[in-house]
């Protein structure tokens, strides 16, 4: 067996914990941090309301950008059932919904696709339909919503095993 370098791998969860189910993003990375023993070539970062400022660092200084990038965000999305959980890639983000992507004040998605398009960055969102957002504080999730973490945990976890096995002939454990 040669020797191999994992890929870099960052995982940003996007929210607001004070304001309900927008604390998603936070959420799912406390449980990853708690219950899931985390390789050292993943990085965990609660990035609050604050991705844009990493995502900057990784558009202008291409080299700094992992292999894979997963963004954890709460969305309000027609249609779907609140605690639904998906996966969606920027380029897949149809234009009518791109506004529903906020990541909290997160210029455009253009700004993650241009990541994608001009890093080696594999971008994928995953993302949970909101029950509920409160007008004023109110830390904590809906019960659909907590049931969403480990439903996001999972999918996480799927994405990193997929990235090893696109990249190198290599079964995980």
């Amino acid at each position: 067996m040669h020797n191999m370098v994992p890929p870099a791998v960052s995982i940003f969860g996007c929210g607001n914990t004070l304001l309900g189910d927008d604390g998603f993003g936070p959420a799912v990375i406390a449980a990853l941090q708690s219950e899931y023993s985390v390789p050292g070539h993943v990085t965990l970062e609660d990035v609050g309301t604050g991705i844009r400022e990493y995502l900057f660092d990784f558009v202008l200084a291409p080299n700094l950008a992992p292999d894979l990038l997963i963004i954890l965000d709460a969305v309000d999305f027609e249609g779907r059932r609140p605690g639904e959980v998906f996966t969606i890639t920027p380029d897949a983000i149809p234009p009518q919904k791109i506004h529903d992507f906020s990541l909290h004040q997160f210029p455009t998605v253009n700004l993650l696709q241009e990541l994608a398009e001009y890093t080696r960055s594999s971008v994928h969102i995953i993302a949970a339909q909101i029950e509920y957002i409160p007008d004023k504080i109110k830390p904590g999730l809906t019960p659909s919503m907590q049931i969403a973490v480990q439903e996001a945990c999972k999918q996480v976890k799927r994405l990193i095993i997929q990235i090893f096995k696109e990249n190198y002939e290599v079964a995980l454990p």
